[in-house]
């Protein structure tokens, strides 16, 4: 008969990794298709299924006949349709499915979704929440919805579970306002070389153009890029990229900034190839985000080599690592438009640097190492 040292045994296996079974709740999931939580599902998720973990997405995407994507398990459930309980009503549906599947951990993205953080709580199951953004300060959610996420955000810091920042800034925010340390779980940057072929279907070359990629809400400033844009007098065009998903108000209006100059609307471009070339080959992209902490589509421009002209806020300086200028005013985007439309070298060398940061400083691989330590300190604890 053989005998072994249980104290041993038991040592030898927390020195290994345990296999989890991980539930990602609170997305419209995977296939990535929509922002940067979804991104980082994928992204995360499929890494966590190769290193021998169960990853469990909750999705409400179109094609529900879709069961498996990179390894991981998807459910589809259904959700209101409106804008105030689309993601509320998903979420909920979705944390009492969990609590049947009894999944090891859970990450609950964005702290909206608060409201089910004493229903995780209930069912035992251990849980992280990412906290994203400073989402009550969006300017969709004015009014009562503002108050809704800012409260919600209380909920989330005090609730005990581990928060996930992706921004230093948002780290720092939630230290001041809550005194909660947080985990500290940036994006990764997808590193290309696209090509340029597709640039012909729009009738645009290779640096000759700038660029803009947002969603057309107040709070991402294309209006303020757009109008920089139109005083500047630049003979390239200005490419905008993004839907107005809210109401078509903000985008009249950016519509109207424009004028006569050379703006092209292009709406959504969902052929990720053509979107990838055009960030890659663009004489400067212009990044107006300023309240969603790490935004992904900077580090994907940053990827592509893009020259990055941002706007001037801590998350934008921390992710460009400086490498980029930066605006807080019209004025300022059309002296950032005149000075590069003289300078093609110098936009070739600062698309470089930032791509060189987006190489070191924002690898998935490194984003996947955290999220499984987190969990399954999370899951042991």
């Amino acid at each position: 008969m053989t005998t072994f040292d249980i104290e041993s045994f038991e040592a030898m296996a927390e020195s290994e990794t345990k296999t989890l079974h991980v539930a990602m709740i609170g997305t419209r999931g995977v296939p990535a298709a929509y922002g940067g939580f979804e991104t980082a599902v994928e992204e995360v998720g499929r890494r966590l299924v190769e290193r021998g973990h169960r990853v469990t997405v909750y999705c409400r995407n179109a094609d529900t006949s879709i069961k498996t994507h990179l390894g991981m398990e998807l459910v589809h459930l259904p959700a209101v349709k409106k804008r105030s309980l689309e993601t509320l009503s998903h979420t909920a549906i979705s944390v009492l499915h969990a609590m049947k599947q009894r999944p090891d951990a859970a990450i609950l993205f964005n702290a909206g979704n608060a409201p089910f953080i004493g229903w995780l709580k209930a069912a035992g199951i251990p849980s992280a929440v990412h906290m994203d953004g400073l989402e009550w300060k969006r300017a969709k959610w004015a009014g009562l919805g503002a108050k809704y996420y800012k409260r919600a955000e209380r909920v989330a810091a005090r609730s005990g579970l581990a928060l996930i920042a992706d921004a230093q800034g948002i780290a720092d925010y939630l230290k001041a306002e809550y005194g909660r340390d947080s985990h500290l779980i940036a994006y990764g940057a997808p590193i290309m070389d696209p090509g340029s072929e597709k640039l012909a279907e729009l009738n645009l070359e290779p640096g000759m153009y700038h660029l803009v990629v947002a969603r057309m809400e107040p709070e991402n400033h294309v209006d303020v890029i757009v109008e920089g844009y139109a005083g500047s007098g630049s003979d390239l065009p200005l490419v905008v990229v993004g839907t107005a998903p809210y109401g078509d108000e903000y985008m009249s209006r950016v519509r109207e900034t424009a004028g006569d100059s050379d703006t092209r609307f292009l709406g959504g471009v969902w052929d990720q190839d053509l979107l990838n070339q055009l960030y890659a080959n663009c004489r400067s992209y212009l990044h107006g985000h300023s309240v969603g902490g790490t935004n992904p589509s900077l580090l994907r421009a940053m990827g592509c080599s893009a020259p990055v002209t941002a706007y001037a806020v801590d998350f934008n300086t921390e992710v460009t690592g400086g490498n980029a200028r930066f605006f807080a005013s019209a004025e300022d985007v059309s002296v950032a438009i005149k000075i590069d439309d003289h300078d093609a070298a110098n936009c070739r060398a600062r698309g470089a640097a930032g791509r060189d940061r987006a190489r070191t400083a924002y690898r998935w691989d490194d984003v996947a190492s955290k999220y499984e330590a987190l969990l399954s300190k999370v899951a042991a604890d």
